[in-house]
């Protein structure tokens, strides 16, 4: 029997994450990790104590907004920025840590990213942001593509 590698192992992990996601365009998983150790996990869907899109329809895709624009027209928060969130309203420090995720970040999130610290990101699906790959490639975090 063999073991799956740390990183197999994790990505695993963030595919059941994302099963909590309420966003009805796509479902996003993340996790934060340190030392082979889960810090924070998240998904994506509106914030505590608001309704979700499931449950009253999506203004992104009432307005036909195309997935990758204008992030200031949806309720919900990103998975990678829930992760981070609740990292930091655990007071966990999560600096140094690597970030799995089940899509490429957008750039509001690589930006969060940058500044807490995360130094690895490692993603499946791909999301229409540039900007972000090559932000995240200049402030030197490594990101990784998995299939």
């Amino acid at each position: 029997m063999s073991r799956p590698s740390w990183d197999d192992y994790f990505m695993d992990i963030v595919e059941v994450v994302k099963t909590r996601s309420t966003c009805i365009r796509r479902q996003v998983g993340a996790i934060i990790v340190k030392d082979n150790r889960i810090l924070a996990t998240g998904y994506n869907g509106a914030p505590s104590k608001c309704k979700h899109c499931e449950d009253i329809g999506c203004l992104r895709q009432q307005l036909g907004i195309p997935s990758g624009q204008r992030h200031e027209l949806c309720r919900a928060i990103h998975a990678e920025q829930n992760a981070i969130v609740q990292a930091a309203a655990a007071g966990i420090c999560i600096s140094g840590a690597t970030l799995y995720c089940t899509t490429q970040p957008c750039v509001l999130c690589a930006k969060m990213m940058i500044n807490a610290g995360i130094k690895r990101i490692l993603y499946k699906g791909d999301y229409p942001d540039e900007l972000a790959l090559s932000m995240l490639s200049e402030a030197g975090v490594e990101t990784v593509r998995v299939e």
